[in-house]
């Protein structure tokens, strides 16, 4: 069933058979039908049972934690949470056959298109995973993000690539790079004459958000880095196969080596979630530090749970639990302002705003080239609790240094 935009094939992307883009087509049918059907049945069950706390304790919940506390057992909620779980596990296991199938090939055809880029790669063969990535599989991605089964490996960043577009359901785009190229528009719009020449992209898996901005801004210097070799491997022959000119190295955010004053704009995309309390804070430091003054620093995410309804901050917190996110919740209670703040950005440079998505500005303008029933679902897109994006926009964190800030904070 079309139900979005299809995903456009680049010579990475893996190759599927009959029965295995069937099964994919399922999963991601599948996972609509869970968020678009299954979801919304819970506001009934929910009601309920919140009225039947505040009938016991003469007050109503108090926060997400509480709500879960009277949910868990609701055989609504279970069945809808029971459902996501498998619809996640069965996402990477639909991609993994195909990639298993030719790996060989992948790797070999990565390396061809590597050789002939004329960007870097770098993989560090001394470099230390942050154990919050190595610690388990987050979303429950089969050898993390990280993982590797062979020397010079992409597995992981082909699963992530196709994976990523079933998870969103297509809603990300024909190339996964709905986030990257909604908040370039939105710099666009709203940071009228900053043209950065040098761009960082922190966290950047396979580059589906990096290389929007080598679009946005095709002078600058455009470089994604990632703690995973696996997924930089795969993101740097990605690129070349998509014809950007892009780098990419394997650095921590939170501990990235350049110099101070280095860049003019750094970006991440729904990266924060997927790093811990410690690293956190060491990465907006960091972010100011290697920023050059009068330079800007744009975190996409999805909002702080207090920008959200209880309903809402008990749903998406399923990923706390079900999801192996283990720093979705804290994340979104951590005070980002004042993180910014501490790390050297003035009080008044320091914001949160919402980046329209692109996606659903193109199928409001009803552009031509893609099928009309994809344009019409995504131009009819109701956000339920527990879909990224809720409104139509991605949250985003912007703070700009000051012209007079020096590279040390």
């Amino acid at each position: 069933m079309l139900n979005t935009f299809q995903q456009e094939r680049h010579a990475m992307l893996p190759e599927t058979t009959h029965d295995e883009s069937s099964r994919q087509e399922f999963v991601k049918s599948f996972k609509q039908y869970v968020q678009n059907k299954m979801l919304p049945n819970l506001h009934p069950a929910y009601s309920a049972q919140v009225a039947e706390f505040e009938k016991e304790h003469n007050r109503l919940p108090k926060d997400r934690r509480e709500i879960r506390s009277i949910m868990v057992n609701d055989p609504a909620f279970r069945t809808y949470a029971s459902a996501n779980r498998v619809s996640q596990e069965l996402q990477w296991e639909s991609v993994l056959t195909s990639i298993e199938r030719q790996l060989p090939e992948l790797n070999a055809k990565a390396k061809e298109l590597s050789a002939a880029s004329g960007a870097e790669l770098l993989i560090d063969p001394d470099f230390e995973t942050p154990r919050y990535i190595t610690s388990l599989d987050i979303h429950c991605m089969p050898g993390g993000y990280a993982g590797e089964v062979c020397e010079d490996d992409v597995s992981t960043g082909a699963l992530y690539d196709r994976g990523v577009y079933l998870y969103a359901m297509g809603y990300m785009g024909p190339h996964n790079d709905d986030l990257g190229r909604s908040v370039g528009n939105y710099i666009k719009r709203n940071l009228a004459g900053f043209t950065p020449t040098k761009i960082l992209d922190m966290g950047c898996t396979v580059g589906h958000s990096t290389l929007p901005f080598k679009e946005a801004f095709p002078e600058a210097e455009v470089t994604g880095i990632d703690v995973a070799a696996p997924q930089l491997r795969y993101a740097h022959a990605r690129a070349q196969a998509m014809g950007a000119e892009v780098s990419f190295q394997q650095r921590d955010a939170a501990h990235t080596g350049y110099e101070d004053n280095s860049f003019d704009l750094i970006v991440s995309h729904i990266l924060l979630h997927e790093t811990s309390g410690k690293a956190m804070p060491q990465i907006f430091k960091e972010c100011h530090r290697i920023l050059k003054p009068g330079g800007v620093m744009i975190h996409a995410d999805l909002p702080p749970f207090d920008h959200s309804d209880l309903f809402s901050e008990f749903i998406l917190d399923n990923e706390t639990y079900y999801n192996n996110e283990p720093f979705w919740g804290p994340m979104r209670d951590m005070d980002q302002i004042q993180l910014a703040i501490n790390a050297g950005f003035a009080a008044d440079q320091v914001s949160f705003d919402q980046a329209p998505m692109a996606i659903l500005e193109f199928a409001a303008a009803q552009e031509k080239g893609y099928e009309e029933e994809a344009v019409a679902a995504v131009a009819d897109r109701e956000f339920e609790a527990g879909e990224f994006a809720p409104g139509g926009g991605w949250e985003v964190l912007i703070a700009h240094k000051s012209n007079e800030a020096g590279g040390n904070s």
